[in-house]
């Protein structure tokens, strides 16, 4: 994580999205801009959290590690949201992993300013309990798109995720760990091999040396369509 001193960057955020609106007090003499790279953690499970994060430019995953030790993909990330929402509340360790996926930018406010000024500010629990009830609609709907949808589908919806731009060609790369992805889309590594070579066999995708690239965007977004957002 790099903090950005940025007056100018964090007034043009506050504005855009009506960040200082959700609270009774001015918080924004307390916001940082916080730049996380790709693969950097926001939150790590059952560690603690330092700040109320808000969501402002990039892309970030957020996944569970369940009992057994294996993770599952909860939903993607790259709109204006609050991540620590729920562990403020609680006083609780994070409850999930969310990671940056491109380099990330986010306002932060310290956890312990938002319990000072925050906890008794009925505006701003008014805002977190409309985002909680809407996370919680969302965690249900991928649940039951973990349960129920082909992994094709989740597949094409992570690959359009996480695809990254070559700068020296223009193309988009799909090129991670696929031990990883298995896990994290609930799948054997034999069938997310054979469900790559299925979305090769349509020219979505085509196997270069190490990674994949993307031939065409329109049939992963067909597939893709309601996935994971």
């Amino acid at each position: 994580m790099i903090k950005i001193n940025n007056l100018d960057m964090i007034n043009k955020y506050i504005l855009k999205y009506g960040i200082n609106d959700i609270f009774t007090k001015d918080m924004k003499p307390f916001m940082e801009i916080l730049l996380f790279e790709k693969n950097q953690f926001v939150f790590k499970e059952d560690e603690d959290i330092k700040y109320l994060i808000f969501l402002i430019k990039g892309r970030l995953k957020v996944y569970v590690t369940l009992s057994n030790g294996r993770s599952l993909l909860n939903c993607f990330c790259q709109d204006f949201k609050v991540f620590g929402d729920l562990e403020f509340i609680n006083s609780q360790t994070a409850y999930s992993n969310v990671q940056a996926i491109a380099d990330t930018y986010c306002i932060g406010i310290p956890i312990n300013k938002v319990r000072e000024y925050l906890l008794n500010d009925a505006k701003f629990l008014k805002y977190i309990c409309s985002e909680l009830g809407e996370k919680l609609l969302k965690f249900s709907r991928n649940t039951s798109i973990n349960l129920l949808y082909p992994l094709e589908n989740r597949l094409a919806s992570y690959i359009l995720a996480t695809g990254q731009k070559n700068h020296n060609n223009g193309r988009i790369e799909f090129n991670e760990n696929l031990t990883e992805i298995a896990e994290l889309l609930g799948s054997s590594y034999r069938h997310l091999l054979r469900t790559l070579n299925m979305l090769c066999l349509k020219g979505s995708i085509e196997k270069k040396n190490g990674y994949y690239e993307i031939i065409d965007n329109g049939i992963l977004e067909e597939l893709a369509v309601g996935v994971y957002s």
